[in-house]
């Protein structure tokens, strides 16, 4: 009972780290070292996907595992990589030097003292987000009850990589829309500015504000603050000149 009560405790502190401003790569580096804490494997290690779609180590429980990983990432060959790409589970499989599905990776995995492998893919629907890769030094496959457990971590690591993407989003969006905001306070007080000192109304202001912009390559944003800070060309609120062409017609 007591491993029992471990894991369940494990399952809920890291599902308490996610409603708080939690670091993904502390939380992830967690899930590694309770996999071996927990689940009687030698070593663990969380992949993640980049924007562009390829794969990153992230966390490793132990120096070993991180040097193999980037092993594994450099040959693109290896458990973790095969959970990724096929968004399934890799099961576990005794490592052979130079045979087998990854026959360089096994090499390096039978040099570093592992002797077995299996993976899981980070899934939320139908996204894999990245991976999870279990090595022991034994051949003994993981027991089933522990393979539930597994599962439930990396479920819990793709929901984790997944609320933190959407809240870095959600960040993002908020900045834009402040910026943009901020920016139309200073267009209009730009506005206001022109429409005086030329004695023209607000609409004409604004034309010959972003005509002036233009012609000039400029941010509409940066013009329009030149002008509340009075630093703006005069010309920018003058008419625009008629062209030869016009004159003379």
């Amino acid at each position: 009972m007591a491993r029992e009560a471990d894991v369940v405790r494990s399952l809920v502190e890291m599902a308490d780290t996610l409603v708080d401003d939690y670091d993904v790569v502390d939380l992830l580096t967690g899930v590694a070292d309770r996999c071996v804490d927990l689940l009687g494997v030698s070593a663990a290690g969380v992949m993640l996907a980049s924007p562009g779609g390829s794969l990153g180590l992230v966390a490793s429980s132990s120096e070993a595992m991180r040097l193999l990983e980037l092993f594994e990432l450099q040959q693109q060959e290896g458990p973790c990589l095969d959970a990724f790409r096929t968004g399934e589970p890799v099961q576990h499989e005794n490592l052979q030097a130079g045979a087998g599905r990854w026959p360089s990776f096994s090499a390096a995995a039978l040099q570093a003292g592992f002797a077995s492998a299996l993976a899981l893919p980070l899934r939320l629907r139908e996204v894999t987000l990245g991976a999870l890769n279990l090595l022991s030094v034994t051949r003994a496959p993981m027991a089933q009850a522990d393979l539930i457990v597994a599962r439930a971590f990396a479920d819990l690591a793709a929901l984790s990589v997944a609320q933190h993407r959407a809240s870095a989003e959600a960040q993002r969006l908020n900045e834009q829309l402040s910026a943009a905001l901020a920016s139309r306070v200073a267009i209009e007080q730009a506005k206001g500015v022109i429409s005086e000192r030329a004695g023209i109304d607000l609409a004409e202001a604004f034309t010959r504000l972003r005509t002036y912009a233009r012609n000039h390559n400029q941010r509409l944003t940066d013009v329009a603050q030149a002008a509340t800070d009075g630093t703006l060309d005069p010309l920018a609120w003058a008419p625009a000149r008629p062209t030869p062409d016009s004159a003379g017609s």
